[in-house]
């Protein structure tokens, strides 16, 4: 081993740690991520369900799914639901999102700055939104909006999940 380097022995054990540390980005995440995500068949059935459940208690909701990122996946409209239920019920389903808790224990844990959050574009820390969670990750967010309070809001919501919770569990 006489006239071998030490640099010469190490080098291969540097490019090793080197590539691995390379697949790890700066938040740790690797270079290909997966997430779980609801599926358009099943977000539709929970949205159709959530404004079903309203209707029958005589009130026009919309009812919106969300999926991990907050982007609108399925829209569900009662015929006479006002216009604006549609965003009012989006903004409570990122609000979700955000907070990763019912948009209704947000606004009870943070009234310190829930007007300001309201102030935050494609929010709103109101009553009415639920997680949908599958095996333990939030795999999206359930908003509705135009019963007569959020609090009925929510429990449309939640009835809509209970209905799918076979569903929901496959994992």
């Amino acid at each position: 081993m006489r006239g071998v380097s030490i640099g010469r022995l190490l080098a291969p054990a540097l490019i090793l740690c080197s590539s691995a540390v390379a697949a790890e980005n700066a938040d740790g995440a690797g270079d290909v991520v997966t997430s779980d995500r609801i599926g358009m068949g099943l977000a539709a059935a929970i949205a159709e369900e959530a404004v079903a459940a309203c209707t029958e208690n005589g009130y026009a909701v919309t009812a919106v799914v969300v999926d991990p990122s907050g982007d609108p996946q399925v829209m569900m409209r009662a015929t006479h639901a006002p216009r604006f239920t549609r965003q009012i019920a989006t903004d409570k389903a990122r609000a979700v999102i955000l907070a990763g808790i019912d948009s209704g224990a947000f606004r009870a844990n943070r009234e310190d700055i829930r007007m300001e959050m309201n102030h935050v574009d494609g929010i709103l820390v109101l009553d009415g939104a639920v997680a949908i969670e599958s095996a333990g990750s939030t795999i999206g967010a359930l908003g509705v909006s135009g019963a007569p309070g959020g609090d009925k809001d929510a429990d449309c919501a939640r009835e809509a999940l209970e209905v799918h919770y076979d569903r929901l569990q496959l994992r």
